[in-house]
């Protein structure tokens, strides 16, 4: 039996430890705090193993909602713990790791959105849900990579869509409605009615996906199923057998033999370990988001669980200043009203948000 000794004072101690008595550690602890662990598709496979949920961002704020865990440790990046505690304002929302961030989310900040909305004032805006919460609070609808097609062919054709932040999704839409498409800074004249107009902002991660890798991982495997993510660029998307978000894959992964995933090789590496008798290949094998990878086992046993600790998620805000804080029942309280009402409005459009 392994023999748990008092915490250790940091991460680099807990790293030193065997991954067994890591995980036991993390097991442990877990139960005192009555806690949930959601685990991102993308994050490293070590930390899927001791994950209790894993799935895409939203499908695990989801998820985690639906317990009776007082506390949430998301391993992700900072919007999607942020999403947790938008679904779950009750429960403490922790993160291994607060320097997870999203580089895409964070193209665009709540008082930019502001600004174009202030140029397009009949336009509605259709947030991703990989963004932040003062962006969601300032949008008419959320959508996932799953279902922004249907999302946005809910609103009138003629209505001009502000659609935030991910520029590749946007056209990718703006295809599928049969909408004119155009990027926010670069329209170039008068924008036609019924336009999408992409925010100019991506994941680097499937933006930097090129057709060369694609035609290499074609030479390897002629018979592979080839899927590629939406937030990849227009010309890749035009090659994919197939079209579809992280959850989608998982699906294909357990229906076919031989495929070709084109994005975050995590969840690859996930599906290699769930099907090892399947020829499952990313399309690129330098497809790796950094700032998943920041999350590891020896700071979710460590950081991960001060409650009411530095590890508690906050909302900011404009110039980077606290928006609400989740961090204790004291924070909460102190929290302006107007700041509470834009989480209000942040939760009501993820609630209106249509699964897919």
């Amino acid at each position: 039996m392994i023999q748990i000794s008092d915490t250790l004072r940091s991460p680099l101690e807990y790293a030193r430890l065997p991954r067994e008595e890591l995980a036991e550690r993390i097991r442990r602890r877990k139960t005192e705090l009555n806690a949930v662990i959601l685990g991102h598709n993308y994050q490293r496979v070590e930390i899927q193993e001791v994950s209790d949920y894993l799935g895409d961002s939203l499908g695990l704020s989801q998820e985690a909602a639906r317990t009776d865990a007082d506390v949430i440790v998301f391993c992700g990046v900072h919007f999607m713990a942020e999403t947790a505690k938008i679904l779950s304002p009750e429960k403490q929302v922790l993160m291994p790791d607060l320097r997870a961030g999203c580089p895409m989310a964070d193209f665009v900040t709540g008082d930019a959105l502001r600004r174009l909305k202030a140029r397009y004032p009949d336009a509605a805006v259709v947030a991703y849900v990989n963004s932040t919460a003062e962006v969601k609070a300032e949008s008419d609808l959320c959508c996932t990579s799953a279902n922004a097609v249907e999302v946005v062919n809910t609103l009138p054709a003629d209505r001009t869509i502000l659609f935030v932040p991910d520029r590749n999704l946007a056209r990718y839409a703006a295809e599928k409605s049969g909408r004119p498409y155009v990027v926010a800074g670069r329209e170039g004249g008068e924008v036609q009615p019924g336009s999408i107009v992409a925010w100019d902002g991506y994941c680097y991660v499937h933006d930097d996906l090129v057709l060369d890798e694609l035609a290499e991982a074609k030479r390897r495997h002629p018979r592979a199923l080839v899927v590629i993510h939406p937030e990849a660029r227009a010309d890749l998307l035009a090659r994919a057998d197939v079209v579809a978000s992280t959850a989608k894959m998982v699906d294909i992964a357990e229906q076919h033999d031989e495929v070709i995933f084109g994005t975050e090789r995590g969840i690859v590496d996930r599906m290699k370990a769930r099907f090892p008798d399947k020829t499952l290949v990313p399309l690129s094998g330098a497809a790796i988001c950094g700032n998943m990878k920041v999350n590891t086992l020896a700071k979710l046993r460590h950081w991960g669980w001060t409650v009411g600790g530095l590890n508690c998620i906050m909302f900011f805000g404009v110039n980077g200043e606290p928006w609400l804080s989740s961090s204790s029942p004291i924070s909460r309280r102190s929290a302006d009203a107007q700041a509470e009402a834009r989480v209000g409005v942040a939760r009501r459009r993820l609630v209106r948000h249509r699964p897919g």
